[in-house]
């Protein structure tokens, strides 16, 4: 085994682990986890069978393989980057819907308040009258 697959197959394995130890921390939620472990797995895959990286490498016509690794990495990385951005601009939405739910709900408050001073205060009190 040559030092890059070793350095492969240890990194893999540091993530697979990384990846069960927050899951079991609940720290990473299920669809996160996937997407990681699929990852993992695909280094595993690449670093214990190099000829699959060089054989596919070769017949989409790429002369050097870390090419076709790197364009796989980036792309890995820019679908990652969209889904989290998708779910950013989905939970600020949320965000500001609960706050404006939460200003609604502030201002009745609020109006009970102050309907129940005035009828307290138009009720007659325990103190006798002069």
């Amino acid at each position: 085994m040559s030092g890059v697959t070793i350095l492969g197959l240890a990194g893999s394995i540091i993530i697979l682990l990384a990846l069960f130890e927050m899951m079991r921390r609940h720290r990473l939620r299920e669809k996160y986890a996937l997407i990681w472990a699929l990852v993992a797995l695909s280094i595993i895959t690449v670093a214990a069978f190099p000829a699959i990286l060089i054989r596919t490498s070769q017949a989409i016509g790429l002369e050097v393989p870390a090419n076709l690794l790197f364009f796989g990495a980036s792309m890995v990385i820019m679908v990652l980057t969209l889904q989290h951005s998708s779910e950013l601009g989905r939970l600020e939405e949320r965000t500001r819907t609960l706050a404006e739910e939460i200003a609604l709900l502030r201002l009745e408050i609020d109006q009970h308040r102050h309907a129940g001073d005035a009828l307290r205060a138009g009720e007659p009190s325990d103190e006798p009258r002069e």
